[in-house]
């Protein structure tokens, strides 16, 4: 029999503690959960999912618009903010309770409150103390606001779901896909957006031609965007407005400021020095391949060790750690060709090299590339166009990475990511029979290259 009250317990209730505390206990392992907030995490709660309803939303306002190209006509519609807000919340409030209810179900015990360590095998919640064998620590991140005069002024991306009012004019901080997405979203809800960004172009680390491509397509579409532009100081007036003080000397005035300047892995309160744990320049709780720490007894994963922060990784991560603790696993968590979405307006969806990063591991890639406008839009009236593109290793015809930039974007690249992964090469793409008529068919029907390059040289 155990000395311990549990063989694990988990601090966090976020994706990947949930899905690692399931997984243990259909393992036969003696789990608990401690969560502060609501089960689900930042994904559930405030990110993903209420992020994604809200996309769909603006989404429908340009479908209004659009409509009359194909035969709908009606009135202008009228957008109703609490409506969505609190149909948000609703949907959001059900999954909270499956959530609880999987827990309960694999017999997981799940405590309400903050937890923090005492020591490598103690926690404590809300004044009570328990043991494990081992403990796990999946807090996640939390945003991170410029420190600022003004800056309790700024809203985070926690608070942009719940507004009591929509406002009129909306200024967004930050290049991140955060600030991208939701700049999207409110433009699409009637709101004048500006988005300023301290760099030369937003979404760093994502491919240069469709971080140009998405620019140009927002700011068609009537979002200000403004590249190599910081906030220096907030003002709020006696009307409730506020004045944005910009680092080249400029103001603009405002109603809502959300900043969206990056997010820091949540360790507060969480007891770290206690038990001795060690985390990295950045605040990350440092791991190794299976997700344990510097203690034996502690093991972290999700965002609070700032690999990559995705709900999909973060789950995987889990799923890796029970079957290396529980069912003898030896096979690390392979973090290549992870695809992923930003779901801006227009969408992005991407897997493997951006072509950046290709032509620093490749000795030549060939580019392929398209940029049209879809069959959609013959009838809709908007110039939106789409871009799609794919690096290919000269040397062996691999496909290393996959782009697009346009609608459906996540869903189409989710497809080509198994390909991907499978060690797809361009010849296998050409004799795939495209599906007529989609935009995805151009990804197998791009024939002719648009140029070749190579880290040497300029593009042939």
């Amino acid at each position: 029999m155990s000395n311990y009250d549990y063989d694990l317990f988990v601090i966090g209730a976020g994706s990947g503690g949930v899905r690692t505390a399931r997984m243990a206990a259909a393992e036969g392992v003696k789990v608990a959960i401690a969560e502060k907030s609501k089960p689900g995490g930042t994904c559930v709660n405030l990110g993903c999912v209420p992020k994604k309803l809200y996309v769909h939303a603006a989404e429908y306002g340009a479908g209004f618009l659009q409509a009359p190209g194909f035969g709908w006509q009606s009135q202008a519609p009228l957008f109703e903010w609490p409506v969505l807000r609190d149909n948000k919340s609703e949907a959001i409030s059900k999954l909270n309770g499956m959530y609880g209810e999987m827990l309960s179900n694999v017999g997981v015990e799940m405590f309400d409150g903050h937890a923090r360590l005492l020591d490598a095998h103690r926690v404590n919640v809300n004044g009570k103390e328990f043991s494990a064998e081992r403990i796990l620590l999946a807090t996640g991140g939390q945003p991170s606001l410029p420190e600022i005069p003004g800056q309790e002024h700024l809203l985070s991306s926690d608070q942009i779901f719940d507004l009591e009012q929509l406002p009129k004019r909306m200024l967004i901080v930050g290049g991140g896909y955060i600030a991208t997405e939701f700049a999207g979203i409110f433009h699409g809800l009637g709101v004048e957006v500006t988005q300023i960004y301290r760099r030369d172009l937003f979404l760093r680390g994502f491919d240069t031609e469709v971080r140009e491509f998405v620019a140009k397509q927002m700011q068609k579409k009537g979002i200000d965007l403004r590249f190599n532009c910081d906030l220096s100081s907030v003002v709020k007036a006696t009307d409730g407005s506020f004045t944005a003080q910009l680092k080249d000397g400029s103001s603009l005035q405002t109603d809502l400021i959300l900043a969206a300047t990056g997010r820091r892995p949540n360790t507060h309160n969480l007891g770290l020095e206690k038990a001795a744990v060690e985390v990295n320049q950045q605040g990350a709780v440092i791991v190794d391949d299976f997700y344990q720490t510097n203690v034996p007894s502690i093991y972290a994963l999700g965002d609070l060790i700032d690999r990559v922060q995705l709900t999909p990784v973060a789950l995987a991560e889990g799923m890796t750690l029970v079957k290396h603790l529980y069912q003898g696993g030896t096979e690390p968590f392979d973090y290549s060709l992870i695809p992923t979405a930003v779901f801006s307006q227009p969408n992005i969806g991407t897997v493997g090299l951006t072509e950046e990063e290709a032509i620093e591991q490749y000795p030549q890639i060939d580019v392929y590339s398209t940029n049209f406008r879809s069959l959609k839009h013959a009838l809709s009236g908007s110039g939106e166009r789409v871009l799609m593109k794919l690096l290919v290793d000269s040397a062996t015809d691999k496909v290393v990475g996959a782009h697009m930039a346009g609608e459906g974007a996540g869903e189409t690249i989710q497809g080509i990511a198994t390909a991907l992964k499978a060690g797809a090469t361009k010849t296998h793409f050409d004799k795939t029979i495209g599906i007529h008529p989609t935009s995805a068919e151009e990804f197998v029907t791009m024939r002719s290259k648009i140029r070749t390059v190579s880290k040497n040289s300029q593009p042939a």
